[in-house]
């Protein structure tokens, strides 16, 4: 995805979760096997369900939790593109977000 689309579609997941999307930020997955159930949901989605992907992955426009995690330190994400590279969700996303497939 380059330049232009990938700049209006973080402006499009930005203006949802700041409109009040009601996501599924927990039960944050503490094993292999209950992440790899996130995972199923998400691949059981059309690739172009951006509002499914955002409220399964419990997507929120800030820090979270006690720890305050964020995309920024996720194994998932690519600084320079602000990219979130987890191939079932494969979106751009802001390094002060979050979502309960967060890994380091």
């Amino acid at each position: 995805m380059g330049g232009a689309a990938h700049h209006e579609l973080l402006k499009l997941i930005d203006q949802m979760l700041s409109d009040g999307l009601e996501t599924q930020t927990e039960p944050f997955p503490e094993t292999d096997k209950e992440f790899g159930r996130i995972l199923d949901e998400l691949r059981a989605l059309d690739r172009a369900d951006l509002k499914g992907k955002l409220v399964i992955s419990g997507f929120v426009n800030h820090p979270y939790g006690p720890d305050q995690q964020r995309c920024q330190e996720c194994m998932y994400y690519l600084v320079h593109r602000k990219w979130c590279d987890l191939p079932e969700l494969a979106v751009p996303v802001e390094p002060d977000w979050w979502c309960r497939l967060w890994r380091i």
